[in-house]
Formats: C-alpha cells, sequence, structure tokens
C-alpha cells in the first residue's frame, strides 16, 4: 500500500474515518495518492484548535508573521517544479501550467509576508477637544476556507497567505477532487514554523467537513470560491448562523471577449485561444463569449479555428502538449451536456467538440468553437467550465458593448481593438470586476484585487493590499487625555 496522507489536526498529523484515491485525470489507472477523508468531529477538532490557538497567533509581531511566510515562499518557490508536476499530475492542466501556478503561490506568500510588516491605521483629530482617536485594524478570529479544484495551491495560497499574515487561524479544506497540492502546500508551512493550532488541514467531502465549517459558532468568516450554487448555500448558512459569520465568495463567470473590425487579428486570436481553451477553459475567468463584429466576424472565426487545429490535447505531463484531460468524468459529462444543449438550440458546432482517446485512459476533450450563437442560448449564458467558447456576431460596438453586459456574472471582461476611444469606453462601461484590453481574461497579477460583480462574487475582493478589507476588522479607540 502507498502513504497515506493525512490530515493537520491540532499539531498532529491524524488519520481520517476514509480513505480518497487521489486520480490522475491524464491516466485513470495513475494514483496520486492516498489521501485521508476527516470526519464532522474531526473538523470541529480542528475548529476548537484554532479557536485556541487565536489569542497568541492574532498578538504575535509582524516580524514573526512576517519570517514564517517568507521561508514558505521560499520553499514553495525552489520546489516549483515539483509541486508543479504534483498539481499537473491531480488537475489535469499542463506541466508549464502547473509550474507556472505553484510559482505564483510562492509569490503570493512574498507578497503577504511583507504586508504582515505593513499593515498599518490612523490617528485621527476628534471634535472634542482633548479626545484622541486610533483607527487600527485586528485579525477576524477563526477563518473557515473552502477552495476548488481547478486551481489546486495558488486559491489555497491567495487565502491562507493574507489570513496568516493578518493574524487570523485557519480550517481549511481543499477540493476533495485534488488533495494532494494542499496537504503539500500545508507541510511546508507547518515545517516553516507555524504554532500548533494555527493551521488546520481537513480534507474531505463537503457535505461532512465543509457543512461542519459553516455550522461551527466559532468560526468567525468563510472564504470559498466554487460554484454560485454552492456559494448560495454558503452565503446563506453565514447569514443564518449564530453570531453571523464574515463571507466572501467567488463563484463563477460567463466572460465576454469583445473583438471589433479594427482589431489586430492575430493578436485577437491568440488572446481568444489562450483565454476560453488554455486549462481546458477551467478557469472562471475563462473567455466563453466571442463578441465579434461584423467585418472582421468571418476571418476571426476560421483563423481560431485553424488555431485550435494545432493545438495539441493529451497527457498533461508530455512534453509539446497544448491542453490537458477535463478533470474528472463528471466534469467531462457537463461538458457534453452542452455540446448537446448547443447544437439542440440551433447554433453550430463550427470545430471540435469530439471525446478524444490518447496513449492512457483519461478525460480529453477536443476544444468546442460554436457559432451562429444568441445571447439567450444556455451556451450564451450559463457557465460551462470547460473548453467551450461561442462566438456572437454583433453589428457595432454598442450592440457589443450591451451584450457583454447582458449576463448575470461580472467576473472578467475583455476587448480587442487598436481604438483608443473604444478601449477607454469598454474599460469604464463594462460590468465586470476586471476589464481586459488586448489581453486574455484569465490571467491576472498576485498584487492587485482579483474578483467581479453581480452573481460572479460577494463580499470584499481577494488578493493584494485589498485582502486586509476581508481579513481584518477596524477598531476605532477613544483616549481622553484630560
Amino acid at each position: 500500500m502507498s502513504e497515506l496522507f493525512k490530515n493537520y489536526i491540532a499539531g498532529q498529523w491524524v488519520e481520517g474515518t476514509s480513505v480518497n484515491d487521489n486520480v490522475n485525470p491524464s491516466n485513470t489507472n495513475d494514483i496520486v495518492g492516498r489521501y485521508a477523508r476527516a470526519s464532522k468531529a474531526q473538523a470541529e477538532q480542528a475548529i476548537a484548535a484554532a479557536k485556541a490557538a487565536f489569542p497568541a497567533w492574532s498578538r504575535s509581531s509582524p516580524q514573526e508573521r512576517h519570517d514564517i511566510l517568507k521561508k514558505a515562499s521560499d520553499e514553495i518557490l525552489a520546489r516549483k517544479e515539483e509541486l508543479g508536476k504534483l498539481l499537473s499530475r491531480e488537475e489535469g492542466k499542463t506541466l508549464p501550467e502547473g509550474i507556472g501556478e505553484a510559482t505564483r503561490a510562492g509569490q503570493i506568500f512574498d507578497f503577504f509576508a511583507g504586508e504582515a510588516l505593513r499593515l498599518n491605521g490612523e490617528v485621527v483629530t476628534s471634535v472634542r477637544p482633548g479626545v484622541g482617536i486610533e483607527v487600527t485594524r485586528e485579525a477576524v478570529g477563526v477563518i473557515g476556507m473552502i477552495t476548488p479544484w481547478n486551481f489546486p495551491i495558488a486559491i489555497p495560497a491567495w487565502k491562507i497567505a493574507p489570513a496568516l499574515a493578518y493574524g487570523n487561524t485557519i480550517v481549511f479544506k481543499p477540493a476533495d477532487l485534488v488533495p494532494g497540492s494542499a496537504w503539500a502546500l500545508v507541510d511546508i508551512l507547518v515545517r516553516a514554523g507555524l504554532p500548533t493550532g494555527v493551521l488546520n488541514l481537513v480534507m474531505g467531502r463537503g457535505s461532512d467537513v465543509g457543512q461542519a465549517i459553516l455550522e461551527h459558532p466559532d468560526v468567525a468568516a468563510i472564504t470559498f470560491t466554487g460554484s454560485v450554487s454552492t456559494g448560495r448555500k454558503v452565503a446563506a448558512a453565514c447569514v443564518a448562523s449564530t453570531p453571523m459569520k464574515k463571507v466572501q465568495l467567488e463563484m463563477g463567470g460567463k466572460n465576454p471577449l469583445v473583438v471589433l473590425d479594427d482589431a489586430d487579428l492575430k493578436l485577437a486570436v491568440e488572446t481568444a485561444v489562450n483565454g476560453a481553451f488554455f486549462s481546458t477553459g477551467q478557469r472562471c475567468t475563462a473567455s466563453s463569449r466571442f463578441i465579434v463584429q461584423d467585418g472582421i466576424h468571418n476571418k476571426f472565426v476560421d483563423a481560431v479555428a485553424e488555431r485550435l487545429k494545432g493545438l495539441v490535447v493529451d497527457d498533461a505531463l508530455k512534453a509539446g502538449t497544448h491542453i490537458g484531460p477535463v478533470v474528472d468524468q463528471g466534469q467531462l459529462d457537463q461538458d457534453m451536456k452542452y455540446i448537446a444543449i448547443g447544437k439542440d438550440e440551433g447554433a453550430k458546432l463550427f470545430w471540435g467538440g469530439e471525446r478524444l482517446n490518447r496513449e492512457n485512459p483519461g478525460f480529453y476533450l477536443q476544444p468546442a468553437l460554436f457559432t451562429e450563437c444568441t445571447n439567450t442560448m444556455r451556451i450564451a449564458r450559463e457557465e460551462i467550465f470547460g473548453p467551450v467558447a461561442s462566438v456572437i456576431r454583433v453589428k457595432d460596438y454598442d450592440e457589443a458593448l450591451a451584450v457583454a453586459n447582458d449576463t448575470e456574472f461580472g467576473l472578467s471582461s475583455g476587448i480587442c481593438t487598436s481604438s483608443l476611444k473604444y478601449a477607454t469606453h469598454f474599460r469604464r462601461n463594462s460590468e465586470a470586476g476586471m476589464v481586459m484590453v488586448n489581453l486574455p481574461t484569465a490571467g491576472v497579477d498576485y498584487h492587485v484585487p482579483f474578483g467581479g460583480r453581480k452573481g460572479s462574487s460577494y463580499g470584499p475582493r481577494e488578493q493584494g493590499a485589498y485582502a486586509r478589507e476581508f481579513y481584518t476588522t477596524v477598531k476605532t479607540a477613544y483616549t481622553f487625555a484630560g
């Protein structure tokens, strides 16, 4: 039997109540590792440990927190190839993408090591003589973290790093589908010197572990990334709990990429293909709607299809692979369901969309490009979360903007144009939290805020200095000097 990777609770590595086989989606005969699944009772033990550790950790020196986060960053970056390979093996994104994500995790910890030293407040003059006012930020408490499978080390990093930097303690539940990267990250942080109880890892199913975290009164806040339907349940549970929990949600997107007649065709094609199909389209920021003006429409569609023909879909670890497999059978079934829906709705499957076989059994899918779409079709309104994109033809910029904003989501948007006028207007009037000009909608920096509007996000932004809005609470203190 292979090694069992255990949960980390109250400073101890402990077995769970069952075992999860972590399956490689590029080769389903390959078991990445055996990971312990925690029980509800173990989740409650983790919460108790985090609560007990909070007073000391929240009052620890900024230098101590900096040093631990910097040590973790240094190890992640030193091991980025190893961690990237593990990530690609368990999630299915290509090896360069996996290494890139591991690198980003290291950069995030480095950034927040600095932020631990930069937390400041304000001294304000009172309207009353002899009264002084200080406005400061303090840690929130025990943070429950529920992370998705599509970025198994970067998203945990951008939640864990600020939480620790600002003095919070953590109960962390990664996606059951990809526990390997999360386990490796926690192992690094433990060896970096985190005190007992500050960080607890409880792997397992959302119905057991996640629900226990949501319901427990000692969890002060929940940060969640995942589907809209689950996000709504998380929000409802946080509001219904006593006391109410602070909540941060990142849920999904149906991100538009507008391509105007004046766009550089080659740049527009690369922008579209990168944003829609790389990482197998399994990004909440993926460009799933191409909104293309009449004059460039046919040339754009033909060029995208030609570019897709040259992309290699294969084992994520194989050199030369551009697109890896879909993460598992359930996601593959969902992608194929939407491809069938698109055909039934009257859209034209212009290229791709076929199930593929490779040397080893895996969840391989040819990228799908639909044309003759309208913005009322389900494939243009619902998040598919796979390598499927719809092309919507429009007559002019005004119609393009209206179609781009006609969605319940508002995470990311993009425009390809050589016009400063249209670029400037789009940046101001696009109803999205992140706007790209001549860049893919997917792909953001680690030191600036991440998040959207409407149904995509709820609560304070993630990443960068803006992360403090969620991971700290503001205190206003008055002193009468006499």
